[in-house]
């Protein structure tokens, strides 16, 4: 009180200066406010993303794992093997491999002799086993012979017998199956093979055969690259991976019948450039929103579970029903194009025209729930501030087209899920692993493993 009536007795100047100075603090504690908000509203997101509301793997829940939630619809099939489905359920050899008869030699009751009395009838039992398992070992001995005339005539070993003692294709063939397709690390490999075959395979040998099938699918996965160059719809993915404890980006190219990996240093437009699939790819390139892939010419088309998860996220934490509402429409799509599928190529006009409609509405819906802010005083250039649910909202807007692909062309998938799978087995490689500790070997892998899933596919 007294400082109030000190400043008031000082005069009308000193009162308007300090006036203006409270002021001064009123607002820049208003605009500290505000800051501190928008980075609480940050962190509140950053806590409530998971694997169902964002691109976050499951890896990352951790303890706090939600609550399963299909985005699918109810099913009306009963659970279980569906009618025409093969089963798996062990059947009688027509052909077994041995037969082994248990026959009756005396009469139970009796005791009389039975050797000679014919058969009424024979019990099968089959028992389904693994042979002996052990190394075959075949030695090539080629015969020397010297002609009259003095020269020493000499037969050739069959082609690939080029030492003295060595390993053969079916065994390398495991090995490198062991080891790029079950993840089993080096030192796991040689102890199934010793458990299993006895065979005293060392760590730097299977480092040796992994180098000689990369060196052998060289030109099989250059088909497979430049399959899925000519591909109509392909898919791209990318996500990091370590090679001598720095972070690289393993990329996957995959059509139904192909898959292709390549590891590189970068994961942008330099990676991708230097890959070679998608420079001159005319198809149409499926992936997430991400920028680089929009460098390249070709017609493009998003992955709507993308899509579905950033949804869920609006919806659950900022309470906006516009985002509900997208997922019933991106749903509805998806369901009537699935139906329409068996006898057609393309949805009707009508259909067409509604679907439209209706997304636009939702659109309309969700600007006016998501307002640009307004400017920062004093400042004329640079780009606005916008929350998640406007960027989520502009991007379904501005990219319409590539969203709704499937809608308009039903050779395109609704979701990315095709590369998403394919890349999903590098991870579980990771885990195991951990990193690469050379390039060579990342790049061994990469290319084994895009031959091992193609083969698969076929």
């Amino acid at each position: 009180r007294e400082e109030a009536l000190a400043i008031y007795h000082a005069g009308p100047e000193t009162v308007v200066r300090v006036l203006l100075t409270m002021d001064a603090r009123i607002r820049a504690l208003e605009q500290r406010v505000e800051d501190l908000q928008a980075q609480v509203h940050h962190l509140q997101d950053q806590l409530a993303k998971n694997s169902r509301n964002s691109s976050k793997p499951p890896s990352t829940d951790r303890f706090h794992k939600p609550a399963p939630k299909s985005l699918r619809g109810k099913s009306t099939r009963p659970s279980g093997g569906q009618p025409g489905h093969a089963g798996q359920t062990l059947t009688m050899a027509e052909k077994p491999d041995y037969i082994e008869p248990h026959r009756v030699e005396r009469c139970e009751r009796c005791g009389r002799s039975l050797a000679d009395h014919p058969l009424d009838g024979v019990e099968k039992r089959q028992i389904h086993d693994l042979p002996p398992m052990r190394l075959i070992v075949t030695e090539h001995q080629v015969e020397r012979k010297r002609c009259p005339c003095g020269h020493l005539n000499k037969a050739a070993f069959p082609e690939g017998v080029n030492a003295p003692v060595q390993y053969g294709p079916g065994l390398k063939a495991m090995a490198v199956y062991l080891k790029n397709y079950q993840f089993l690390p080096y030192e796991r490999t040689c102890e199934l093979l010793a458990d299993l075959f006895d065979c005293g395979l060392s760590e730097g040998t299977l480092a040796n055969i992994i180098g000689e099938c990369h060196e052998r699918l060289e030109q099989p996965v250059q088909q497979i690259k430049e399959r899925i160059a000519q591909a109509r719809v392909a898919h791209f993915d990318e996500s990091g991976s370590r090679v001598e404890g720095k972070l690289w980006w393993l990329h996957a190219a995959s059509t139904p019948n192909a898959t292709y990996y390549e590891i590189h240093p970068k994961r942008g437009s330099e990676a991708l450039d230097a890959i070679g699939i998608l420079p001159d790819f005319l198809g149409r390139a499926i992936h997430d929103f991400w920028r680089p892939y929009f460098s390249y010419g070709c017609a493009h088309g998003l992955c709507n579970a993308h899509h579905l998860r950033e949804l869920i996220f609006v919806h659950e934490q900022h309470h906006q029903d516009w985002a509900d509402a997208m997922i019933d429409c991106l749903l509805d799509i998806k369901e009537a194009v699935s139906r329409a599928r068996p006898t057609a190529n393309h949805l009707t006009e009508d259909q067409l025209q509604a679907f439209k409609a209706r997304y636009q509405d939702i659109l309309d819906q969700g600007y006016t729930q998501n307002p640009l802010s307004p400017a920062p005083a004093g400042k004329k250039r640079g780009r606005r501030k916008k929350t998640k649910p406007r960027n989520l909202l502009e991007r379904l807007d501005e990219h319409r087209q590539e969203a709704l692909a499937f809608m308009y062309d039903f050779s395109v998938p609704f979701d990315n899920n095709l590369a998403e799978r394919d890349i999903r087995m590098m991870k579980v490689q990771q885990k195991i692993s951990g990193l690469f500790r050379s390039e060579e070997g990342a790049k061994a892998f990469c290319r084994i493993r895009s031959y091992i899933s193609t083969a698969r596919k076929n």
